[in-house]
């Protein structure tokens, strides 16, 4: 093992938004990858409380829409604004996969240290993306708050937000 490398993608980490993705579709082996490495995050208690809901052609259009109109439905009128309205499913439609971040409260550890290990498994995720020159963001749109029945999530259950990726 060469720590240099690791080094390297630690420092070159970052966020990447979709406005600067690629029509490139993301090979589907880079995106097993992806989502593999975030099992591989510390968890107390192996309770692995990671969820991830993966979208992608359709069922990402049709997410880009339902989150589009929950902000419409939960932003009182004097507030909302259409410019963020329509941004939010352009947005999703210029990724090539929108992942939903959520975690699985199993009851044996403080809640905060199961969140923790979703986030960590988030940056793993982030590191994988540097390290195959995929673009990533991870977004937590209040949105995100109001979704859970469309996102099939049970009663301990809860989504932290969206990993948006697209090729650079």
């Amino acid at each position: 093992m060469n720590p240099d490398i690791l080094k390297q993608i630690i420092q070159s980490r970052k966020s990447i938004f979709p406005r600067d993705y690629t029509a490139e579709e993301i090979p589907q082996e880079i995106l097993e990858e992806i989502l593999n490495s975030a099992h591989f995050a510390p968890n107390h208690k192996r309770t692995k409380p990671w969820r991830f809901k993966i979208f992608r052609g359709l069922q990402k259009t049709e997410l880009g829409e339902k989150l589009a109109e929950t902000y419409r439905e939960i932003t009182r009128p004097e507030v909302f604004l259409e410019k963020k309205y329509v941004d939010i499913s352009e947005k999703i439609k210029k990724t090539d996969a929108v992942v939903a971040v959520c975690v699985n409260f199993s009851g044996l550890v403080p809640e905060w240290e199961e969140i923790a290990a979703v986030a960590m498994g988030v940056q793993n995720m982030y590191l994988t993306c540097t390290a195959n020159n995929v673009g990533c963001y991870w977004s937590t749109p209040n949105t995100k708050d109001y979704i859970g029945d469309y996102l099939g999530l049970e009663e301990n259950q809860k989504c932290l937000g969206f990993f948006y990726m697209g090729m650079v």
